[in-house]
């Protein structure tokens, strides 16, 4: 596999080119840390220098307080920002995560943890966030606070959103990126990045690795 090395500036740029109809953020486009592109595959981006897990500290879909950080520490994780009224390619993002897990052995499926934070808190709450996941799967975990926490949260591992905003014909857009971030159970880095254009195929061939803490 051909090895290359660029900013981590330019693979946000680039991103940006692909997020969802959920909508783009301007901050995709600005760098939030220098970290490098070890090695790509067809569907993973494997980071030289990894993110480390976002600190939040928000409210899980039964109402109660969720540490990121602690509740998944030693744990492979996935972890993206969303929303449950995108139209199109959150739940499409979910689902394909989903369909993957479901190919895991029993064991597997039991350690990976998949959470998904929404971009749109004040429609997004702890009950309809979780009636929107069970219907992806019953073991993900939604989290939802304020704005701010999740923003904040969100760029300390290269995504960038904006505020829902109301349109024109009244629909509310919430502008996000649209990565799944891997993190190692073994070190708590997130070192592998996934597009919205990840198949279930795709994540069904790399969890195995993922959930050993391997490069995919």
């Amino acid at each position: 596999m051909r090895k290359k090395t660029v900013l981590a500036a330019a693979f946000v740029a680039a991103a940006a080119l692909t997020l969802s109809a959920c909508g783009s953020s301007d901050d995709a486009d600005k760098p939030f840390a220098d970290v490098s592109v070890q090695a790509k595959t067809k569907a993973a981006t494997v980071l030289d220098q990894p993110f480390t897990k976002p600190d939040l500290v928000l409210t899980d879909t039964h109402g109660k307080k969720y540490d990121l950080r602690e509740r998944t520490k030693g744990k492979p994780t996935l972890i993206y920002f969303g929303y449950t009224n995108c139209p199109d390619v959150c739940p499409l993002i979910m689902s394909n995560i989903a369909i993957a897990k479901k190919s895991l052995p029993k064991a597997d499926q039991d350690k990976l943890q998949v959470v998904f934070v929404t971009t749109d808190p004040e429609r997004d709450t702890p009950s309809s966030l979780g009636s929107w996941l069970r219907a992806q799967d019953a073991s993900f975990i939604g989290l939802t606070g304020d704005f701010p926490t999740i923003q904040a949260g969100a760029r300390q591992i290269g995504i960038g959103i904006d505020p829902p905003k109301k349109e024109k014909d009244g629909t509310v857009v919430s502008m996000h990126g649209s990565q799944v971030i891997a993190f190692s159970p073994k070190t708590d880095k997130g070192y592998v990045l996934y597009s919205e254009d990840t198949t279930p195929d795709d994540y069904t061939k790399d969890l195995p690795k993922i959930i050993k803490g391997e490069n995919p």
